[in-house]
């Protein structure tokens, strides 16, 4: 598969603060690619970077297969994005902004204003003034100015930040339906991980300007490791006889729950193991990991917004 960006070794840093650590990352062609991290972890800082709207210390970034500080145009050429909340005349209509800003393109046919504005389902409002927009309009429509250009990789900074369960799904379902159908590649900074985890097939995740781990949504999510919920009113003997075990990990006790992490399918050798010494459980409720858990695993849980 084509690698559509490859990021190594990227670091920049503000005064005496280094805020990337050498990162790398690589996405390949038809990835819808979730780019993770806790707030300040670097990830805007990343993504301008790479579309050189700031200037990197160190590091290589290719596009396409060209080097963004030799050949930029070409890298450019064929990347769209959308950096935090889309901004557009107000006093104008869906249509003319992105009239204006196809002049700032070579060779955009007319054609295609209204080819993007259908692909973003925002073609029956082309007219109507920005300001009459709801926010979840306004971002479709920044996606449909990051379409003009017919990109290959589109980087999306928060999509859906800030929009109603309604323009979230809106949002997601245009971002799904424009890699199957388009056949667009996405890079999508976001901290609301269940979206993420409905949209990508690939996520990266940093941590204080470093890259933790990068890898395929279902691997990570149906890895090895399974968490277990045990309900009990014994649960000091429980305890006891867990920490007696190698299959088995206590990651936290609260009241008379006992959360623990173990090799997946062994909740029944836990509780044929919890009959033969009389302990008795009133449940034991294997839980299914998902990218929240994954997340805050790796980087200590705090807060998500990046």
């Amino acid at each position: 598969m084509k690698e559509i960006l490859k990021v190594s070794g990227l670091e920049k840093s503000y005064g005496r603060t280094k805020i990337l650590k050498g990162i790398d990352l690589s996405i390949e062609k038809g990835d819808v690619y979730g780019f993770l991290g806790p707030n300040g972890a670097g990830k805007t800082t990343t993504i301008r970077s790479i579309l050189g709207l700031i200037k990197k210390d160190k590091g290589q970034v290719f596009l396409n297969g060209f080097d963004v500080d030799k050949n930029f145009k070409k890298a450019i050429d064929k990347v769209g994005s959308v950096v935090e909340t889309p901004r557009f005349y107000e006093h104008l209509s869906g249509y003319k902004n992105l009239k204006l800003m196809a002049n700032l393109y070579n060779n955009v046919p007319k054609k295609r204003i209204y080819e993007v504005l259908e692909l973003t389902g925002m073609f029956n409002r082309m007219n109507d003034k920005v300001s009459k927009y709801s926010l979840g309009m306004k971002q479709r429509l920044g996606i449909a100015r990051a379409l003009l250009n017919n990109p290959e990789l589109i980087l999306l900074d928060e999509p859906t930040n800030g929009l109603d369960p309604s323009g979230m799904k809106e949002v997601r379902e245009l971002i799904i339906n424009l890699a199957k159908k388009e056949n667009i590649t996405f890079m999508i900074s976001s901290h609301l991980l269940h979206e993420v985890e409905m949209m990508c097939n690939r996520i990266g995740i940093i941590k204080n300007g470093e890259k933790i781990i990068e890898g395929n949504v279902d691997e990570l999510v149906n890895e090895s490791k399974e968490k277990i919920e045990i309900h009990t009113k014994h649960v000091k003997k429980v305890i006891e006889i867990i920490n007696t075990q190698e299959n088995f990990e206590i990651k936290n006790h609260q009241g008379n729950i006992i959360t623990l992490e173990a090799e997946k399918e062994k909740s029944k050798e836990l509780n044929q193991l919890l009959v033969e010494k009389n302990i008795i459980v009133d449940y034991i409720i294997p839980k299914k990991n998902d990218l929240e858990n994954i997340f805050i695993n790796l980087t200590g849980g705090g807060d998500q917004i990046a």
